[in-house]
């Protein structure tokens, strides 16, 4: 390789290096743009067909509609979260929703047996176990209230971060064939590669994504007016937790209805426990059954483990962002490693082929028969 072509790597690899570094405070806006577009464009190569080839006018209507149909409804929710977040610590703070006086209930309706069982393992007791549990929910709820707080204050960085995704995503619908073509021709791979691994990856994108996100926006929506009926505290907080606990397999929604349903059990409400655990596991846990298979369909889905994995590492490296992303990156390596054992497997069966018909295969067969 000559000293030309070398340099000409390090400075592509240099600059765009330096681009991603400059994309990093804006990734988020960055990210959910190309989401929006591979969900949408679909959407918009129609409109562009009726339009008679007007991209520009067919880029802007789609942009619309992505604000009416994600954009504004997720911006009212998160309007009431701030302020549910905000309401539940201050109630808890000024003492006006009684923690205590519950934990107390909960202990009254406790068998003695579990309060020895707890000294038996030196946690002193339930006495001891209920301070630390109040200790921790105000913790928690002060926490909780503080980042809802600040999102809500941060009104500059979210507008800027909002007309950045807007902008993007207008030229993506506008020139996202033009876009698509050019990065299929730089990966540096053959057509056929290229070919298979795009198209490939989309399927699985559009199959387990975007099935995972409707999947568990019915769910949490289901759990959150259900908790709403039931007279559950902050049932919209707990309705949004659930929406983003769906997205993990097999536990799921579980994880906030399932101790609930145990809370309304200890606290007496043993008829709106019996409604929840039914809503729980005959409408919520159906749902998963239900939709996943027409919305996700068997051959293109990620498996549950690998759904599990991806997701929970994913949130753990980029925060929320990680309930997309690490599913994306799953995509990404199941793409890439089925690609590549089809292609082994066509590369062992043609060494095999050329074998079978060599003169000295063809000798051995003969003089075996």
């Amino acid at each position: 390789m000559s000293i030309q072509r070398t340099s000409f790597y390090v400075l592509l690899a240099v600059v765009t290096i330096a681009f991603i570094w400059l994309l990093i405070p804006y990734y988020t806006a960055v990210f959910w743009a190309v989401i929006l577009a591979i969900i949408f464009f679909p959407v918009h190569k129609r409109l562009e067909r009726l339009l008679g080839g007007r991209r520009s006018i067919a880029a802007l209507l789609t942009v619309l509609m992505s604000i009416c149909l994600v954009i504004v409804p997720a911006m009212i929710i998160l309007g009431s979260l701030i302020q549910e977040g905000t309401s539940l610590y201050q109630r808890i703070s000024s003492n006006e929703i009684d923690l205590n006086g519950y934990l107390v209930r909960i202990q009254n309706a406790l068998p003695a047996f579990i309060d020895n069982w707890l000294n038996s393992l030196k946690l002193g007791g339930f006495s001891e176990l209920r301070a630390n549990i109040s200790s921790g929910i105000v913790q928690a709820s002060r926490s909780v209230g503080v980042s809802l707080l600040s999102l809500g204050q941060n009104t500059l960085q979210f507008f800027i971060s909002f007309g950045i995704m807007l902008y993007l995503l207008f030229f993506l619908f506008r020139d996202g064939a033009d876009l698509s073509g050019k990065i299929r021709h730089a990966i540096p791979l053959s057509d056929d590669y290229t070919r298979q691994f795009l198209d490939r990856f989309s399927a699985v994108v559009r199959a387990t994504v975007k099935g995972n996100i409707i999947i568990a926006i019915i769910q949490g929506t289901i759990g959150g007016v259900a908790f709403w009926a039931l007279g559950v505290e902050a049932a919209l907080l707990w309705g949004v937790t659930m929406t983003f606990l769906s997205m993990l397999p097999a536990i799921g929604a579980a994880l906030v209805w399932a101790p609930a349903a145990i809370w309304l059990v200890l606290t007496g409400a043993w008829l709106k426990a019996a409604i929840l655990v039914l809503i729980g596991v005959f409408v919520i846990g159906l749902i998963d059954n239900l939709l996943r298979p027409p919305l996700v369909g068997k051959g293109t889905r990620l498996p549950d483990y690998v759904v599990l994995i991806s997701t929970v590492g994913g949130i753990s490296l980029f925060g929320i962002n990680g309930f997309v992303i690490g599913p994306l990156i799953a995509a990404l390596f199941i793409a890439a490693w089925s690609i590549f054992a089809e292609q082994q497997n066509t590369e062992r069966s043609k060494s095999k082929l050329v074998n079978e018909n060599s003169p000295a295969s063809r000798h051995f067969n003969a003089g075996r028969e």
